[in-house]
């Protein structure tokens, strides 16, 4: 599978799977964050422009024709400086 269908899918699923979750019925975009394609493999990770949280794994595997979902929510996020 190309990486054009296999995004089409995943931002379907992502779209899918939020409206399914949302409690009140609002607009909003699924971005593509990061996306590649290895042997007949494909993953991406992906998100929605609400402010919920959520971000999402999708994972395609061309062995055995199957999409895995993965939904995330994040918990956290730090910013930890690094000296050299």
């Amino acid at each position: 599978m190309g990486n054009d269908e296999f995004l089409k899918i995943a931002v379907e699923e992502v779209r899918r799977y939020t409206k399914e979750h949302l409690e009140d019925p609002q607009d909003f975009d699924v971005y593509v964050v990061w996306v590649c394609k290895t042997l007949q493999n494909n993953k991406a990770l992906l998100s929605t422009t609400l402010l919920d949280g959520m971000y999402f794994e999708c994972t395609y595997n061309g062995d055995k024709k199957e999409l895995y979902f993965d939904a995330y929510h994040k918990l956290e996020n730090r910013c930890i400086k690094v000296e050299d």
